[in-house]
Parts: structure tokens; sequence; C-alpha cells
């Protein structure tokens, strides 16, 4: 009984040294006036009031989607994609994260680790706002020395931060805090560029629940070995899924290898892939295929459904025996690469017609991503027009263009046959074509004006919000679809321009019973 009494009065005695601490930390900072010491200054306090290994503070970037660390305690810089790991959930859903055992838990983003060298243990995130309320970034602790971070540890954490916010929003800090992004930029361009190469995932572009699934299930499924087929309709995005799945996996050293098959004549698919021996034909030199090129890397199948079913046997043996031999050579080559695919055709329906491989394509489809259509996520829509106008200013070394809110309300309900790539190739043209400063709705193709801009959804008066409207008109289509078809699924897949699976999850998504 002592014992638990004793307890009680020492944590009661540590609350209110924590208490006493925090009161006095405005006049340590008083005292300081170098940024950088400042913010160390905080790290540390952090860290003995937490009674943590460590401490660092992280501004969020909005436009890259992006957390840099301002501060640690070792100095390590750090960059990582805002969408990943308890740092960016804290960022983006701006609410205390405490994880007890953080190897436990799978949203845990294991390569600041790596990069470190830092194993850690337990944490505790606090996110920061400015005067708006808009989160500007985190404050964490790692590794609580005895025991796991406490509620008492959340509100000494949170009243830093908040104290931290407010001397970080001062116009000489922010301006000192760019001229010291800037020095580091410059001290670390290696490893920047290394970085940048690694979470390739920030050209994945949205904040879409859709995105974000695609861009974790990456994070997820990078340094495994499992084949990946990526599933889409062109223009959505899926070489650049397979590019990030290569550059953010241990391969990211070894070669990453594009081959469009419906490019191929069949004659060459062969001597293609698998490489060609001197003297099979007259004037034939020896030449390596694409399956030796890649070892050790990725091989990326584009558009794998335009294959014969001659070359499908052939991969399928590779995939098998993980042995080629070129076009006229005996001798057996080992290979070691992983193969990633992608295709616009609903690939089941072609085992059905007799035109793909059943066998090849559960091979090839390990795991399964699926990228949604524009149209589907236009609330990524704003987002992805900036980044375009952004891309091109620097393209063309021209002053980035504004867009004006009328105009992105046309591009909102526009359906983009083409997707993504449509959207980009439209920005790129308006970039050229507009000498002024601010892209106006009357800028916009008329095509796209009258094809579905400024609908009557858009114009209605009802409440709710952009999102909710676009689903409910989702969900009209799909029972409207499935009336056509007479309830079949199969075809009222076809009819959506999705694959059976897509239209199942949809139609659990939106309790659609049939």
């Amino acid at each position: 009984m002592r014992s638990i009494k004793r307890r009680g009065i020492h944590k009661e005695s540590q609350v209110g040294i924590q208490q006493t601490e925090v009161l006095k930390f405005p006049h340590k900072i008083n005292a300081e006036a170098d940024l950088s010491s400042l913010l160390h200054l905080i790290a540390r306090e952090a860290a003995n009031l937490t009674e943590a290994d460590r401490a660092s503070i992280f501004l969020l970037d909005r436009e890259k989607q992006e957390l840099w660390s301002i501060v640690t305690l070792d100095g390590t810089q750090i960059r990582l994609d805002a969408r990943m790991g308890l740092a960016g959930i804290a960022a983006l859903n701006g609410k205390i994260v405490n994880v007890k055992d953080v190897q436990e838990d799978p949203r845990f983003y294991k390569r600041v680790d790596a990069q470190t060298g830092f194993r850690t243990r337990s944490i505790l995130i606090v996110p920061f706002k400015n005067h708006e309320g808009q989160v500007m970034g985190t404050f964490q602790a790692l590794n609580k020395r005895r025991g796991a971070f406490t509620k008492d540890d959340e509100r000494v954490l949170q009243t830093l931060a908040e104290q931290a916010a407010t001397i970080i929003q001062t116009p000489e800090l922010i301006s000192n805090l760019k001229r010291l992004q800037e020095e580091l930029v410059k001290e670390n361009k290696q490893l920047r560029k290394e970085v940048e190469e690694r979470f390739s995932t920030q050209n994945i572009v949205g904040t879409s629940p859709e995105i974000q699934n695609v861009v974790r299930l990456i994070e997820q499924i990078s340094d495994s070995s499992a084949n990946v087929m990526i599933t889409g309709e062109s223009g959505t995005g899926k070489e650049l899924v397979a590019k990030a799945i290569h550059y953010n996996s241990q391969r990211s050293q070894k070669p990453f290898v594009a081959v469009n098959c419906a490019a191929i004549p069949e004659s060459l698919i062969e001597s293609d892939l698998f490489g060609i021996e001197k003297g099979v034909a007259t004037g034939v030199e020896q030449r390596i295929g694409k399956f030796e090129e890649v070892q050790g890397g990725t091989l990326f199948l584009d558009e794998i459904g335009d294959l014969s079913l001659a070359a499908q046997a052939k991969i399928l043996r590779v995939i098998q025996d993980r042995i080629i031999q070129r076009v006229g050579g005996r001798k057996a080559i080992p290979i070691e690469a992983r193969i990633v695919t992608a295709t616009n055709k609903d690939l089941e329906s072609e085992i059905e017609r007799g035109n793909f491989r059943k066998d090849l394509y559960y091979r090839l489809r390990e795991i399964q991503i699926q990228m949604p259509p524009l149209r589907e996520i236009p609330e990524d829509i704003p987002l992805l027009v900036k980044h375009f106008l952004t891309k091109y200013s620097q393209v063309m070394d021209i002053k980035v263009k504004k867009i004006a809110a009328g105009a992105i309300d046309y591009l909102i309900n526009y359906s983009w046959p083409g997707n993504v790539r449509e959207l980009e190739n439209k920005i790129k043209r308006l970039m050229i074509l507009i000498p002024r400063k601010v892209i106006t709705e009357d800028d916009i193709p008329e095509a796209i004006r009258e094809g579905n801009g400024q609908s009557t959804l858009l114009r209605s008066n009802t409440k709710l919000c952009l999102k909710k409207r676009i689903e409910e008109l989702e969900k009209q289509t799909i029972l409207e679809a499935l009336e056509t078809s007479k309830q079949n699924q199969k075809q009222t897949a076809k009819l959506l321009g999705l694959s059976r699976q897509g239209l199942i999850n949809k139609m659990k998504r939106y309790g659609i019973k049939i």
C-alpha cells in the first residue's frame, strides 16, 4: 500500500516538475536569438520533459505533400512523403498520435530508421498549427525511457508545440528558416537526390482515399519480390506507379526497364525480351534482351494484355524457371528480376475468350493495384492542375500561372476520358497558348465546357459537398447500368468501363444488392 502511495506521490511530483519547466520555457526562448539554436533548444526541452531519447520537429510542405526535418537531435536531415507513416497521419489528420510499440504498428514508416540507423520503439507525435488553424508540421518525441508516453507527456508536448508554432510564424524566423533550408539542400545535394528517388511516390499527386491507398500499398509491397499487376484505364498513371514501386525498393540502384508489349512486332518479341546470338541470320550481331538487361532490377511489361499466346507461354516459362535462352543459343542464363505488369484490359474477360493464359495471369497478379479513373477522384483535380502548372513553368522557364476558380470548376466537372494524361496535355497547351498570368473560364476549351462543365449538379443549391454529389451520381449510374443489363454483373461492368471486381467493390461501398 505504501509503495503504491509512494508511486502516486512520485508521479504527482514529476507532473509538477514538468509544469514548472514548461512555464520557464518562454524565458529560455527569449534568451536565444539564433534560429538553429532556438530550434535545438525546443527539441532538447521536449526530450527532457517527456523523458525521451530524442525529439524532432518537421514542417509540412503542402504543395509537395512532404514532411522535412528542421531539427533532429543528431542533425540528420530527413524528408518523407507526408502521406506515409505515423508522422504523416498526425500531419494530415491534425491529431495526436501516441504509439507504445511502433514495431508492431503497420502504419510505422521503417525507412526513416533505416536511413538514420536509429531504432524507434515508442513515439509521441503532436501536430502544431498556425493562426488560421492549418497544420504547419509535427513535433515528436521518440523512445520513452520508462514505460509509455502518458497523457501528461501529450499535454507537455502540445504546449511546447503551440509555443514553437507562434515563434516559427514570425516573418524574420520564416525568412531564416527558408535560408536554413536552402543551405541544407546545398550541403546535402547528393543526399536529396537519393531521397527524392527513394521516395518517388511524391510524383503520385493526390489526397483522395483511392490515391492514398495506392501510395500506402506501394510502400507495403516495394521491398517484397512479389509480381505486381497494375490495372486501370489508359492515362491513369500506371507506369508512374511501376517506377514508384522500383525506386521505393531495395532494387532502386538496379535497372528499371520498361517494355511496351503492344509496340513490339510479333516477330521480334522473343529476341527483344530474351536476346539473340550472333549469326542467327545474315548480319545479326549478338544482343542481350530485356530480361538480361534488367538483372537485379525491375522489368515493367506495359500493355501485357496485347501479347500473343505464344509470347505469353515463353514469359510463363521464364517466371517458372527463372532462366532464359537467347534466340539461337543453347546456354541457360539465370534471371533475377521483379516483374511489374500493366494493362487497361479486363484480363478475366480475355481469359474467358481464350486470349490470355489463366496460369500466367495468376503468376503476374500476385498483387494487384487498381488505378482509379480521374472522373472518380475529382477532388484531386485542383492538386493535379497546380502540379502541372508548376511543372511546365519550370520546363518553359516562365512564371507560374494561376487558374481562376471558375476554370477549375469546369475541369472538375469534365469526365476526362483520357484521364490524368489528358488533363496534363490540356494544362500544357494552356500554358503555351495563354500569355496572361491567370487562366480564366473563357480559356478552357469549348469541348470541356460543353462536355460537362458547370453542370446542373454544380449549380444546384444542395448543401451536399462535391464528393457526396459525385458519389450519389455514381451510385445512380451503377443502378441504371444494372437495370439495363438485367442485373448481369459482367455486362454491367463492361457498360461502365470497370473490371468485374471493381464493380463489386463499388456495389459494396454503396450498399447495392441484387
